[in-house]
């Protein structure tokens, strides 16, 4: 089976990249990603997913489109539901892009970290499949965790700190803030 996997970075497709191609799945993986700030940040997670692309022969599309606006359109005022309005953005085009792309399925790295809101990503990529007409191959990766990370780590590759977005980055700051009191 032919699945495209949309990525959010290098270090949480490791784990589902590997554990799929060990099931025998056909892969092909999507980087859009339009929530990532700053634009240095979003070019360094795509220099380390074309690394790690390279160094196993992984075909992955790649939206370049840094379609920023689109982003806090969808997520600005929605408080702890912009995550939401994030995943529906991403899932959305992955679940189009698979279609037109002929793939048999579709899934995401979202579904690796411990960070995002799993039971919600699972849920937008079921009605994406509905909507989009292509099957969400739903797996748990969050299995892999400490295997990700570790082989992250022993491959030298970038891992960033924060989802990506200015909103989960100012939040970072605010929690070291807060510590220090």
């Amino acid at each position: 089976m032919n699945v495209f996997i949309h990525i959010c970075c290098a270090p949480c497709v490791l784990f589902p990249y590997f554990h799929l191609k060990d099931e025998g799945y056909t892969l092909t993986g999507f980087f859009y990603n339009p929530n990532i700030h700053p634009f240095q940040e979003y070019t360094r997670r795509v220099d380390t997913l074309k690394d790690f692309a390279s160094r196993v022969g992984f075909s992955v599309l790649y939206q370049h489109e840094f379609d920023l606006d689109s982003f806090f359109l969808q997520a600005a005022g929605k408080g702890t539901h912009r995550c939401e309005a994030c995943y529906r953005m991403r899932l959305s085009t992955a679940a189009a892009t698979a279609r037109k792309q002929g793939a048999d399925a579709f899934t995401s790295s979202l579904l690796y970290s411990k960070y995002q809101k799993h039971d919600c990503i699972a849920a937008i990529g079921q009605e994406m499949a509905e909507e989009y007409g292509i099957r969400f191959l739903y797996e748990d990766f969050r299995k892999g965790w400490r295997e990700g990370i570790v082989e992250s780590k022993a491959m030298g590759l970038y891992r960033q700190s924060y989802c990506g977005c200015v909103y989960s980055e100012w939040e970072r700051y605010q929690k070291k803030r807060e510590a220090q009191g």
